[in-house]
């Protein structure tokens, strides 16, 4: 990643991280201060003042957990779920014995004191998600509410702080969103940078082994077709016809090394065979088993012999494809009586021949180099 994108994606994080510690000290100051100092003043105006306090403990042990995950750097995970029906059930809790017709009051202390709880355990989700959790609270005071049948005060109360609820929660979650989806598209954005740049890498550097290999034909087929052109090489020679069918080859071969296919060595030695073909030759050619792809400098030393063979095939020649994953061999028999073959440029390649009268029997064979074990 360049260091323009780095010192970005790591501003974002120290924004997230410090927008997640603003919103654990709002829930701390809403809990731990303002809640319990609501609970200790109207304790004696509880029905049951210990489930109220049991409903106290269950918030500040979710703001004890998020404190520590912050000093971790780690997320809620797969505990979001449980911390939020937590907090949702402290919130029931608290409701069922909350005195009549007090909703929404002093003595409500959890009524802004859960939203931020559950707003501190979510802020890294969806803003759907907070807000769903949000209005799940507040439907839950206002069932509290109703079932004392509520005067317009009351609701015009449970109204006004409704809004305090959650408004303020939701700015913070909308902020929290914003932040999060800046980073969604900053991490896309990048990768996308990364797959352009790489696919251009590739592309050139592809360009530059066809230049490469244009120059090396070039070394060799531009004075044939200079010969050919003044006359000083005869095209009846079967001598040169035989070097016109290898340089035609190699073309081939050339042009086939950029195709996209699954087994791009038999792909070549299709496009080897077809110039034998084209002058009566019968090719067969047949694969058998599966093996790693040569780089493009084997696959040239595993077809430059069958390619010596197939220009001076009289009427038949037969290409066999055999490999596995710690051995390749390519061999070819053919009606061409003796050859001269080109010596392998890579290791690991080998090549044999056998002659019985104008049949010649040819293999080359390329040994991968073993994998390092992981």
């Amino acid at each position: 990643m360049p260091m323009g994108d780095a010192a970005e994606e790591m501003t974002r994080a120290q924004l997230r991280r410090g927008l997640r510690v603003a919103t654990l000290l709002v829930a701390l100051v809403t809990v731990c201060g303002q809640g319990l100092s609501n609970i200790l003043r109207h304790l004696d105006a509880y029905p049951s003042p210990l489930a109220q306090l049991a409903a106290f403990a269950v918030l500040a042990a979710v703001l004890a957990g998020e404190a520590v995950l912050l000093l971790r750097r780690r997320s809620w995970g797969r505990l979001r779920r449980a911390a939020v029906a937590v907090v949702l059930a402290a919130s029931v809790l608290s409701y069922v014995t909350l005195p009549e017709g007090r909703t929404s009051t002093n003595t409500d202390w959890l009524f802004g004191a859960a939203a931020w709880v559950g707003l501190v355990v979510l802020l890294d989700r969806p803003l759907r998600v907070a807000v769903a959790f949000l209005l799940a609270h507040d439907l839950t005071a206002l069932a509290h509410l109703l079932m004392v049948d509520p005067n317009r005060g009351d609701l015009a109360r449970f109204a006004t702080g409704s809004v305090t609820v959650i408004g303020l929660p939701l700015c913070v979650a909308v902020v929290a969103t914003v932040l999060n989806s800046l980073s969604a598209a900053s991490a896309a954005s990048q990768r996308e940078i990364e797959r352009v740049r790489v696919a251009e890498a590739v592309a050139a550097e592809s360009h530059r082994r066809r230049q490469q290999r244009l120059a090396e034909l070039s070394a060799t087929t531009i004075p044939l077709l200079e010969g050919l052109a003044d006359g000083s090489l005869r095209p009846e020679d079967p001598a040169i016809q035989r070097r016109c069918a290898i340089e035609a080859g190699r073309m081939r071969r050339l042009f086939a090394e950029t195709d996209t296919v699954a087994n791009p060595l038999v792909h070549e030695l299709r496009h080897c065979a077809d110039v034998a073909d084209r002058k009566g030759v019968v090719v067969e050619l047949d694969a058998r088993g599966h093996w790693p792809t040569p780089p493009v400098a084997v696959r040239r030393d595993l077809t430059e012999p069958v390619l010596s063979v197939l220009a001076t095939a009289a009427s038949r020649a037969r290409i066999a494809v055999v490999g596995g994953a710690d051995l390749v061999s390519v061999s070819v028999v053919a009606d061409s009586g003796e050859v001269d073959l080109p010596d392998p440029v890579t290791p690991g390649v080998h090549v044999e021949t056998l002659n019985n009268d104008d049949t010649i029997w040819m293999e080359v064979r390329w040994q991968p180099s073993p994998q390092p074990a992981s």
